[in-house]
């Protein structure tokens, strides 16, 4: 039976041949044997104890020897090699349609009888099992034995056909092959077959080659894949996890190179997509030199410096690039340690002794480049290499030309390109001239190099056009576009002005000539020519920088809406202020670069169109007619002077829009740009303070502190609260529930959590307590604790008074916390993983406290969520590539200010996210100097030790770097000093860096006034610190402030070339107070901050003069208290209600309820105190204030901003049926449903109001208030109308006709007021609605069970309408009636009662005879359902 479990008709190579069986003895998998040729699978055991004997001779001692092991491994490869070969030959080989393709006739072969000898059967051929190593091997040697280059399979007619052959057997065959005819593939073979001749042979080779040209590469991937396959290879990381995994953990090979090589990673990584310098001393001075000119030209005009600094600056910038490509030092080393490169003192004057144009000898001190230029200078850096990389390969590719005659333009313009647009435009303009010379130089360095020669004669449409009557007709015009640009530039112009001749015929004429001389077209010659010397003009580099310059000077930019703008653009809309603005320059977009930015944005969403022109191109464009017309006055010269100007105007238009094109994204790179270093210099301001510092602490020291928050604040929410100690960790934590302050004078008493939480303060001892939230509730919270350490008398550390040297302690100290890190933690996966048992909000509180204690490391440990912040207004338009680059490079500038503690950083995780951004250091090379540091026992004694290199013998170091980057980061990572340890160094613990750490021995030696004995004394003693370890156990650093360093430095620079005048101030400063607190004061919030923290408001999206929404609270008579929708609490004086409410009107609790929401125009916003001053005065809320843009006159399109608004009207007359109709009545306002319910909302019922209809000029709408959120509206025909705009002559509403408003206002709607009034004054009224009466009436049932009971209720859903509630009895079930509200009466079972006593009365006669007609009617059957 297992043989019915086998397909024993698999075709070779099926998927069947590669399964595996399931032992079920040994429960594990088993490859399936096949046998023959074509795969059967064979389950009898005859092969399987075939196989057991030939293991057990193996095992008996038979071996193989090596050599026939060799042999037989040779010569698989060599069937391999044969079989691929053979594959590719057969795929390769010429079949019908190839031969029809190339145009060679072929004659179909008659189906010969070639088959004489029936083929072996495959049981003659013995089977072999598999060895585990071929279990997924490609080679099967029993296909291979019958392969004879045909496969697949064959048609079932001649199936059969497989079992004859020709004369040979395979063996032969494969003799036969390997002896053929050397270098004669299939194809060739086909060729000749196919009858082609020699020259058709080599075009078609040439088309698609021998079939040869790809063996290197096969070859190569044989060796991959038996090195992969190899036996004994050690098992790599990429042998287990998927590439995107390993590319996430950066340990790639490519990240492993990163790692172990000895340059800057960030160096590494932003060099990366250009080629390694690879220049000689001289060619390296050349390159940097060049550089720094490119760069200057760039940055000087910014620097607003006087003149004479500028060739200091351009030494300083040249300074600079050569620590950066020669050195390899990253910006924060040169910041800190070759400052004096950066700074002019009067002393560098020396050098220049003959610089006349220098700065005087008594200039003052001058910084040339601060840190956030040096980092612009590391850009443009990088994009000097890419714009040289472009160059050079232009100068390649005109160098291999070989012109006979260099082309002029080239050789002056290439050396003078300083764009990569410019060189860009001579890479065209090269390929354009010569397209087919640049094809046979690289033909001909194909062949050079050995790769197969392709034909390809493609030539472009240009070169089609190029014959000798078009370059005659484009000679004769008389002028190039190169000679045109000279002309018109007089700027740069040398020499006298190419003056343009006229030929002796008209362009037609000519073209006349020539079409005969060629058997062509006269049209087509004059068209070519046209086309041919226009693009000429088009590609022409030195027209096209023309033109540039020009357009750069003149640049006009309009916004011109799109039709989707105009709808989607209103008033409101954040792109209105620039709707219709209009001529626009750089200089008027200079400081603001996010409005360019906004109207790209808008540009992208299909709302405007950002149009940048010339300003005066017409005019311009007039004077490259003089220059390109000649000034002969003749018929043929007015000809030829027409065809020059049509040539011009062709290629100027395309121009314009290129050029306008490449300034639009210039500009829109130079505002991201600026943006972005907008927001690097906001988060650089974040990043520059220090930790919280109490009162009387250390600058540096890090405070115990007690996080809370009532997070929304909303009512039952508990305050969470979380105590971090000052070495990070979180000792207690917890909710606070009842936190509110009694009243003694009422007898209230505190909430009993306020005990707890008093007994957390004195047991805990905090230095400061910091709160934040959600809500402006936070505000209340921060009073509430103020108050209790006011009543409890709870003080913060005791500290002594610097005046009078007393022991003194201020109350504890209340801080409300930038929330920023911590709204992007408390719900984010790493607080889950840190704090897995706490709370969210807890956790939230953990947030603020850390940040308190540690703002650079809460930054940092946001990764990339740090662009989650906003930092600069419209941040979002800038790309998040350039934008997270900007701000990492801020904190690489803080980390390296401030330091790390290797000792901690190393061992802690939380400090551990600091060290990629140490000078030099990166992900990986951070990681690496963790694992390396673990690796040493966990233990870092020197700097020194970071390069494996120990004083003590005894001590085996790994290196956790290499030289050139131990240079960059080895004074940013300090050591404690341990004056117990002997090989401790106090350097270790300072800014100065160890390659001055002689220069800073030498200075205490001379400061402690010790001669060269007494310091080689110490020295052999104690080592080479042992100077600086005396005076510091002796304390007499102040002894160092006695020293002149400018002898030092002047010394120095004499003796050593390097200057150090600020760096022998460093050390100075660094041995008096070793790695001071340089930070600025922890930043307390102000107002503004605060106000948006807690509101998620700012100062553009909430003002005064702004209509808002508002929600009534509470109703007074002579004020109202409301909450606006972001939290903030506000108030209505007396004064500002609406008319009709207050000073003998209305009541204000009578048309304000509580929860009501009305619309409320702010008087007045504290943003300080989070409260409002606000009015409900209608003539104020319907005059919103508008924004003032401040706009010059002429820069806004207002005719076009009236043209628009009169179409929006018309349009909007056209969708409703009617024009925005005015009606001379008081009551009429040219509302909607919506705007009418939103203005009657702060009415009193019974309000009404007129307003257009949606239903035409014949209709109008009345919206009358029934009561609270309900609102009738009633559709109201006019009849007998003079005209379409009048009002109608009677007023028709249902079956009531009225003569006019008044009359229908009276009767119709007052009445019905009426009428709601009377009901729903009534004691039998239910104002909570029908639920609420149902549920009445079940009660007072339940208490009268055989008493029946009726109340009213409004019906919300149809205003005008109410419900009668009825329940006869408690076993009855509830009912209800509706009564309808008509003019002077109610209308219930479509009868009228003019007053509610006889509604009643009508209601319980209805009621009882309904009840007698029920009892009489006999009981109906039940119908069966079918």
């Amino acid at each position: 039976m297992a043989d019915g479990f086998f397909d024993t008709i698999a075709d070779v190579g099926s998927e069947e041949e590669d399964d595996e069986d399931f032992d079920e003895a040994t429960a594990e998998r088993r490859q399936r044997k096949t046998n023959g040729e074509n795969g059967f699978e064979d389950s009898s055991d005859e092969e399987e104890e075939d196989d057991e004997a030939a293991l057990a001779a193996e095992g008996s001692g038979f071996i193989v020897d090596e050599d026939d092991e060799e042999e037989e491994v040779r010569r698989k490869e060599r069937r391999k090699k044969k079989r691929k070969n053979r594959d590719r030959d057969r795929e390769e080989a010429l079949d019908e349609e190839d031969l029809d393709l190339i145009g060679v006739e072929f004659e179909p072969k008659e189906p010969g009888r070639n088959f004489k000898r029936l083929k072996r059967g495959h049981k003659e051929r013995p089977s072999r099992a598999r060895g585990v190593d071929e279990i997924f091997s490609d080679e099967d040697d029993v296909v291979d034995d019958l392969d004879d280059g045909r496969g697949g399979r064959r048609p079932l007619e001649n199936e059969f056909a497989d079992f004859i052959e020709e004369d040979q057997f395979e063996d032969d065959i494969e003799d036969d092959r390997e002896v053929g005819q050397p270098g004669i593939s299939l194809i060739t073979s086909g060729l000749q077959a196919a009858g082609l001749d020699e020259g058709a042979e080599e075009d078609y080779r040439a088309a698609f080659g021998d079939g040869t040209e790809y063996d290197w590469a096969i070859e190569m991937q044989e060796q991959q894949d038996a090195e992969e396959q190899g036996e004994g290879r050690e098992l790599q990381l990429k042998d287990v996890f998927e590439p995107s995994q390993l590319a996430d953990r950066m340990l790639t090979d490519a990240d492993n190179i990163i790692r172990e090589n000895d340059v800057p990673e960030r160096l590494q990584l932003a060099r990366k997509p250009f080629k390694e310098l690879q220049l000689s001393k001289e060619e390296m001075d050349v390159h940097l030199t060049e550089e720094a000119q490119w760069i200057t030209a760039l940055l000087w005009p910014k620097k607003g410096l006087p003149s004479y600094f500028a060739r200091p600056f351009q030494k300083s910038v040249r300074k600079v690039l050569e620590f950066l490509n020669v050195e390899d030092y990253e910006v924060p080393f040169i910041f800190n340690h070759r400052k004096d490169y950066l700074i002019h003192a009067p002393t560098d004057q020396q050098d220049d002794q003959d610089d006349m144009d220098g700065p005087p000898r008594d200039a003052r001190p001058e910084r040339l480049l601060n840190q956030s230029e040096l980092w612009e200078v590391f850009d443009l850096d990088l994009k000097f290499r890419a714009f040289v990389e472009k160059r050079d390969a232009l100068k390649q590719i005109y160098a291999s030309l070989e012109l006979e005659q260099s082309d002029s333009t080239l050789d002056d313009l290439i050396d003078k390109a300083v764009t990569i647009e410019e060189v860009q435009e001579l890479q065209e303009y090269l390929h354009f001239q010569y397209s087919q010379d640049i094809k046979q130089a690289r033909d001909a360095d194909s062949e050079a190099n050995g790769a197969q020669k392709r034909a390809n004669n493609a030539r472009n449409f240009y070169d089609r056009l190029r014959n000798y009557a078009t370059n005659q007709f484009v000679a004769l015009v008389g002028i190039t576009p190169d000679e045109l640009a000279r002309n018109a530039d007089t700027t740069f112009r040398a020499g006298p002005p190419h003056i343009v001749n006229d030929p002796p015929m008209t362009p037609e004429q000519f073209a006349e000539s020539a079409a005969l001389a060629e058997n062509g077209s006269a049209d087509s010659v004059l068209k070519n020519g046209k086309l041919l010397y226009t693009q000429e003009l088009i590609v022409s580099p030195r027209l096209r920088r023309l033109l540039r310059g020009k357009f750069y000077s003149n640049a006009i930019i309009d916004c011109l809406r799109t039709d989707k703008g105009l709808r989607k653009i209103t008033e409101d809309h954040p792109y209105y202020e620039f709707k219709y603005l209009r001529r626009q320059t750089f200089l008027d977009l200079h400081g603001r670069p996010d409005l360019f930015l906004k109207m790209l944005k808008a540009e992208e969403e299909g709302l405007i169109k950002v149009h940048i022109r010339m300003d005066g191109y017409e005019d311009y464009k007039q004077k490259l007619y003089g220059h390109i017309t000649s000034d002969g006055i003749s018929e043929v010269a007015d000809a030829w002077n027409s065809l020059r100007r049509d040539c011009l105007d062709g290629a100027l238009e395309k121009l314009q829009v290129a050029i306008a094109s490449g300034v639009k994204e210039t500009l829109r790179a130079r505002c991201e740009e600026e943006l972005a270093s907008r927001a690097r210099e906001n988060y650089y301001n974040k990043l520059d303070q220090a930790p919280y510092k109490p009162a009387g602490s250390p600058p540096g020291s890090i405070p115990n502190v007690l996080a809370l928050s009532s997070g929304q604040g909303q009512r039952g929410d508990a305050i969470c609260f979380a105590y971090i100690e000052n070495d990070g960790r979180v000792l207690e934590s917890g909710k606070l529930v009842e936190f509110r302050l009694g009243n003694p004078e009422r007898g209230i008493p505190d909430g009993k959590d306020i005990e707890h939480f008093v007994s957390i303060l004195q047991r805990r001892h905090p230095d400061v307590l910091g709160i934040s939230g959600f809500s402006v509730e936070t505000r209340k919270l921060y009073k509430d604790l103020q108050e209790i350490i006011n009543k409890f008398d709870i003080h913060g550390p005791i500290y002594e008074d610097p005046d009078d040297g007393r022991e003194k302690s201020d109350p504890l100290e209340i801080v409300m916390v930038n929330d920023e890190v911590a709204r992007l933690y408390y719900n984010s996966p790493r607080a889950a993983a840190e704090y897995p048992k706490l709370p969210q909000m807890v956790r939230y509180c953990v947030a603020l406290g850390r940040y308190l204690q540690n703002p650079l490391a809460e930054y940092a440990s946001l990764g990339k969520d740090i662009v989650s912040i906003p930092f600069v207004q419209e941040q979002t338009l800038i790309p998040q590539e350039k934008l997270l680059d900007r701000l990492e490079n801020a904190m690489v500038d803080m980390v390296n200010l401030v330091g790390i503690n290797i000792s901690e950083a190393f061992d802690d995780p939380y400090i551990g996210r600091l060290l990629p951004y140490v000078c030099g250091l990166g992900p990986r090379k951070a990681d690496r100097l963790v694992k390396a540091i673990q690796a040493n026992g966990d233990e870092i004694l020197t700097r020194f030790d970071l390069l494996g290199i120990s004083e003590q013998d005894t001590r085996e170091l790994k290196a956790a770097m290499g030289p050139k980057v131990f240079q960059n980061c080895a004074s940013f990572l300090w050591i404690l000093y341990d004056a117990s340890e002997e090989i401790s160094d106090y350097l270790d613990n300072t800014r100065v860096h160890p390659e001055d750490y002689d220069l800073a021995r030498k200075m205490v030696a001379d400061a402690m006034n010790m001669d060269e004995e007494d310091i080689k004394a110490e020295v052999d003693d104690g080592g080479p610190s042992a100077v600086i370890r005396r005076m510091v156990r002796e304390e007499q650093t102040d002894m160092i402030q006695d020293l002149i360093l400018e002898d030092y430095a002047s010394e120095i620079e004499r003796k050593l070339g390097n200057r150090k005048r600020a760096t022998l101030e460093t050390i100075r400063a660094e041995l008096l107070e070793p790695y001071e607190e340089i930070r600025q004061n922890f930043a307390l919030m102000s107002g503004d901050e605060i106000f948006t923290m807690l509101t998620g408001e700012t100062k553009e999206s909430l003002h005064d003069g702004m209509v808002v929404p508002v929600t009534i609270k509470r109703t007074f008579q002579d004020h109202i208290e409301v909450r606006l929708e972001c939290g903030i609490e506000g108030g209505v004086s007396e004064s500002e209600y609406p008319n009709g409410v207050g000073n003998g009107g209305a009541e204000p609790r009578q048309v304000f309820q509580p929860h009501q929401t009305v619309r409320a125009r702010i008087m007045y916003l504290n943003r300080k105190a989070l409260t409002a001053q606000l009015s409900f005065r209608e003539d104020l809320i319907k005059q919103p204030a508008r924004k003032d843009f401040n706009r010059i006159p002429g820069e806004w399109d207002e005719k076009q901003e009236a043209t628009d608004k009169k179409a929006e009207e018309k349009e909007k007359e056209i969708a409703t049926g009617r024009p925005n109709r005015v009606v001379n009545h008081p009551l009429f306002f040219s509302f909607n449903a919506t705007q009418a319910e939103e203005y009657l909302g702060a009415k009193e019922p019974g309000d009404v109001i007129i307003r257009p209809s949606s239903k035409g000029l014949d209709h109008l709408a009345i919206t009358w208030k029934v009561g609270e959120n309900s609102y009738q509206h009633i559709d109201v025909l006019e009849l007998d109308k003079p005209n379409e705009y009048s009002l109608g002559r009677q007023l028709r509403v249902g079956k009531y006709t009225y003569s006019d408003l008044d009359e229908l206002i009276v009767l119709h709607v007052e009445a019905m007021t009426k009428k709601v009034t009377e009901l729903t004054k009534d004691e039998k009224f239910i104002k909570e609605g029908r639920d609420s009466a149902e549920k009445y009436l079940e009660v007072y049932c339940q208490a009268n069970p055989k008493r029946s009971m009726y109340v009213f209720c409004a019906n919300p859903k149809y205003p005008g309408y109410f419900w009668l509630c009825y329940r006869a009895g408690k076993e009855a079930r509830p009912g209800a009636w509706p009564v309808k509200i008509i003019p002077s009466a109610f209308e219930m079972e479509k009868s009228q009662y003019p007053d509610l006593p006889s509604l009643k009365n009508g209601f319980k006669m209805l009621f009882q005879s309904k009840m007698s007609q029920a009892q009489q009617r006999p009981p109906t059957q039940s119908i069966p359902r079918r």
